[in-house]
């Protein structure tokens, strides 16, 4: 398979998690307070062919780094997640939306376990717009997440002052709002 490379734009459903995922992690950090609101557990997944110029995390580009994604590993998640002073889980990458095999069976498991009581973020290189004409394992992991923060990093709109971003192109999204009124509707938290 021909895939193309770098910070372009994909046809919708041109890549694939079926065909690309290896169902790896680059890293599992619980109890954070970087990767969005609150204590966080961050599952970092490996695989991203945005290939974004100036990508924090380029190692995790590749679909075989890390380790492979474990039912032991998912159990120690969810034990991480039901302690009382974490707030949510965050997927980052790699590209989340390029394995979402792993990324619903979690989100899957955190929403029978814990409903709605733990928030779920992600980070994807994907615009709204691309996710909205996208392939349906994407919109069904879309549909479970509450806040997106969405657009391939820029390096010459970088800004570190941003709240959760690294380039002013990337906006924080509010999910389920989105969902409910047809159009994006920005994280009602976000400085500004």
């Amino acid at each position: 398979m021909t895939v193309k490379r770098g910070p372009k734009n994909p046809e919708p459903q041109e890549w694939l998690s079926a065909e690309l995922s290896q169902n790896y992690v680059a890293d599992y950090k619980p109890f954070n307070f970087v990767d969005g609101e609150g204590v966080r557990c961050s599952l970092y997944v490996s695989g991203c062919l945005f290939a974004c110029p100036g990508c924090y995390n380029r190692i995790a580009q590749n679909f075989k780094y890390g380790k492979a994604y474990t039912t032991e590993l998912e159990d120690q998640i969810m034990t991480d997640l039901g302690q009382s002073y974490v707030q949510g889980l965050t997927l980052l990458g790699g590209e989340p939306f390029l394995n979402t095999e792993t990324c619903l069976s979690l989100v899957n498991r955190i929403r029978t376990n814990f409903g709605q009581t733990k928030d779920v973020w992600s980070w994807t290189g994907y615009t709204w717009d691309e996710l909205m004409l996208d392939s349906d394992d994407k919109l069904e992991l879309l549909s479970k997440i509450d806040i997106l923060v969405d657009g391939r990093f820029m390096q010459d709109q970088m800004d570190l002052t941003l709240q959760f971003r690294g380039s002013k192109n990337q906006r924080i999204i509010d999910v389920q709002k989105s969902l409910a009124s047809g159009e994006v509707v920005i994280w009602d938290k976000l400085v500004r």
